[in-house]
């Protein structure tokens, strides 16, 4: 069975202006879901979008997947009254190419994990009797009616939890649908429906500024809690404020000087005779950033790169590496998903403070006068311990 997802970002948005754009542990909300959904057993999935800079960012930064492509949606579908279904019927009835399963994946669910969706597609496979899923939590909270009745408890019998089979609450997360029951139906989910759990923390969508801080702190730390302790066998660095000391300095033909540290080449030189492997990842497309890694003689140099973690995830996975094996060092927000997923996370001492707020290690150093250095001798030594 083919299977494909739909993920629909609309331009405007009243509670959380560019929501959809807005970076969220250093990555744009929507990256959450379909780096994911890249992952995950879906054949292509579809970002379906008013928004041209969304389109050109997709385009750019996922060139090197052909699951990824990017759809431009009518006005009509976009508008705050338009309804979800009002969009997947657009996106179906213009489709060319063909699918037995289409599944929904909403932005702001950023829990959503390739397993939740992966387990919705089980669902409804060949050999189910199912027609479509979706995702729940199982929470264990007691509902009142608006006339103070209770829902689901009786007041002088109130159960303990371990004894309450709680209720089933929709997420918002994952919907999978055959494309006959759609057809048929018009709506996400329809006919036999299968219902897949996902975490408590899942519950909590991201529609308010509140939301956004609730859910960033409980990502930072699941991915926190993923962390192992193995050999460091990877440092990858940021460039501006950790090679450099975060300043630019400009003529009129564009990009004049950076200002780097000789001591942290000799620290890389050494490091890297003690099997370490150096990367470097940087928002920034500099030739002078190019021409100094050249010197450094660090062949994996990427640049240009908006979403850090999705590249950071297609190195481990493409060269079946382990973030336990992985020191990151970075310093601004853009980093932070990095920060807290790596095995090891250090940063310069004249980091910004979001940083410093999750990284494992703040250096004693400012960002080029040492930090480099600093840390790579801090992996020396740490790495003794597996010698």
């Amino acid at each position: 069975m083919k299977s494909i997802g739909f993920i629909p970002l609309r331009k405007g948005s009243k509670g959380i202006p560019g929501k959809n754009k807005k970076k969220l542990l250093g990555r744009p909300l929507f990256c959450w879901v379909l780096g994911e959904a890249i992952a995950s057993q879906l054949a292509t999935t579809y970002i379906f979008t008013d928004d041209e800079d969304i389109i050109a960012f997709v385009e750019k930064e996922y060139h090197w997947t052909d699951k990824v492509k990017a759809v431009k949606r009518s006005e009509e579908s976009a508008t705050d009254t338009a309804s979800t279904e009002m969009g997947m019927q657009e996106f179906v009835a213009d489709l060319k190419e063909d699918f037995d399963v289409l599944c929904l994946l909403q932005a702001t669910s950023p829990f959503t994990t390739s397993a939740d969706i992966n387990a919705c597609l089980d669902a409804v496979a060949s050999g189910t009797d199912n027609d479509s899923a979706l995702t729940v939590v199982n929470t264990h909270r007691f509902t009142w009616n608006a006339d103070g009745t209770p829902q689901n408890y009786d007041v002088f019998s109130r159960p303990r939890r371990q004894d309450f089979d709680g209720l089933l609450i929709e997420n918002g997360a994952c919907y999978v649908t055959t494309r006959d029951a759609f057809r048929k139906s018009g709506n996400r989910i329809s006919g036999k429906i299968a219902t897949v759990h996902m975490p408590e923390d899942s519950l909590t969508e991201i529609d308010t500024l509140t939301d956004w801080k609730i859910v960033e702190e409980l990502l930072a730390a699941r991915l926190k809690t993923k962390k192992g302790s193995a050999r460091i066998s990877y440092l990858i660095l940021d460039v501006d404020g950790v090679f450099t000391d975060g300043c630019i300095y400009y003529g009129a033909d564009g990009e004049l000087m950076k200002k780097f540290d000789m001591r942290d080449g000799m620290g890389l030189e050494i490091l890297r005779q003690y099997n370490v492997e150096v990367m470097v990842m940087t928002s920034e497309d500099s030739q002078i950033v190019a021409s100094r890694m050249k010197k450094l003689k660090i062949k994996d140099v990427f640049l240009g790169v908006k979403d850090k973690y999705s590249l950071l995830s297609r190195i481990a996975t493409d060269r079946g590496i382990d973030f336990s094996e992985i020191a990151y060092i970075g310093d601004d927000v853009n980093d932070l998903a990095n920060i807290c997923a790596a095995g090891w996370s250090l940063t310069p001492s004249n980091a910004t403070m979001p940083i410093k707020n999750h990284a494992d290690i703040i250096l004693q150093n400012n960002s080029a006068e040492g930090a480099i250095r600093e840390a790579c001798d801090f992996i020396i030594k740490y790495n003794n311990r597996y010698e």
